[in-house]
């Protein structure tokens, strides 16, 4: 049974730092791309940054790229984001996501909420 499970939100003050984790479990994360999605109260939920199945290959958001950081680690199954130079628009709920299985069926966890304020 495929699992996402995400940690590390919480407030933070404006020009912090974060880092949020996604556990994931019933398949491998090395096996396929996974991405952070976020969403912010009356928005629509959007792509924040992606990292390939081999993991050589990121995209972000043109919103947070250069402040974010997505990566893995295979060993503890999980992948992160280290976000930095935080702002007031990045309040929202972020969500792991993840795109399993020859159906490419997607997964999501039940998000983590980030508040940057002062």
């Amino acid at each position: 049974q495929v699992k996402l499970v995400e940690s590390g939100g919480g407030l933070v003050q404006p020009g912090g730092s974060l880092t949020l984790s996604c556990a994931a479990s019933g398949f491998s994360v090395s096996d396929y791309g996974l991405s952070w999605y976020r969403q912010a109260p009356g928005k629509e939920r959007e792509l924040v940054a992606g990292i390939s199945s081999a993991g050589s290959s990121t995209n972000y958001a043109g919103s947070v790229r250069g402040r974010f950081t997505i990566s893995r680690d295979n060993d503890l199954n999980s992948v992160y984001l280290r976000m930095n130079s935080l702002k007031a628009e990045d309040t929202a709920v972020y969500y792991c996501k993840a795109r399993v299985g020859w159906r490419s069926v997607d997964y999501w966890g039940q998000g983590t909420q980030v508040t940057v304020s002062s």
